[in-house]
């Protein structure tokens, strides 16, 4: 598996599409407490992307997977994980992608793009909505769960379902906690509205985390939102109307 190194952390990433490196490259951010494979790969995602002719990118965020483990909150600023991103694409000799994030990774990719809107050609923002302006999503109080002794110990229902998805990914518990707490940045209305790249934001039905997607695309001249019908955060993830609404996406886009 490739890394290189942003600083003194490495970062995990795999690199795959067609053997033409021209094809369009997209770079995917996964959610908290995933991994590129949870998050990308198993549910189909870079197979129906490489498929589609696309060059897929994908890494492992800071704390996750197999890039290096942080136990300070600060080094999880959702502006300084957005740096990760785009020190990817310079490592990588790409001046400009497409952007897909979920969750997590939809906030990174947003901060990317208000940062670095060169570099970002359009953003996908997945399982987030109008909570990257108001609110942020998941409650600090994850970070009490996951440093809970056992999930037992656990009566949060928020808590004990990002414990046990920590458990199961076979996370960094500690590492998990340290970014929960770091990475609750909120852009303004202002910046989201400054935004010119086209956006996608698509949230599943049932999503109780995210915050509206009607909202937020209201807020981002010409972005569209996409209903996932019937899924919650967790299982909007890999569902066929969201593959299918990327994939219209970015044929469409500019």
């Amino acid at each position: 598996m490739p890394g290189f190194h942003h600083g003194s952390v490495e970062i995990a990433y795999l690199d795959e599409g067609p053997g033409d490196r021209h094809a369009d490259p997209i770079v995917l951010a996964h959610g908290f407490a995933s991994n590129k494979e949870v998050n990308w790969v198993h549910p189909g995602w870079v197979m129906t992307l490489k498929h589609a002719g696309r060059r897929v990118i994908a890494s492992d965020n800071r704390g996750h997977g197999r890039s290096s483990k942080l136990y300070e909150p600060a080094l999880y600023h959702s502006t300084v994980m957005a740096e990760d991103v785009r020190a990817l694409l310079d490592h990588l000799g790409i001046a400009r992608a497409d952007v897909m994030g979920y969750s997590m990774g939809a906030r990174i990719a947003a901060f990317l793009a208000v940062k670095h809107p060169e570099r970002v050609r359009s953003a996908v923002l997945g399982g987030l909505g109008i909570k990257l302006v108001e609110g942020v999503g998941l409650p600090e109080s994850i970070a009490e769960a996951l440093e809970a002794r056992s999930i037992d110990d656990v009566s949060d229902p928020n808590g004990r379902m990002f414990r046990s998805f920590a458990e199961t990914t076979r996370s960094d518990l500690r590492a998990l906690a340290a970014c929960i707490r770091g990475s609750r940045q909120t852009l303004t209305r202002g910046q989201v509205a400054a935004i010119a790249a086209p956006v996608l934001v698509a949230v599943g039905t049932r999503d109780r985390v995210a915050g509206s997607a009607d909202a937020l695309a209201a807020l981002i001249p010409g972005a569209k939102a996409l209903d996932i019908p019937d899924r919650d955060h967790m299982l909007a993830v890999g569902d066929k109307v969201f593959k299918a609404g990327v994939l219209e996406f970015l044929d469409r886009r500019a």
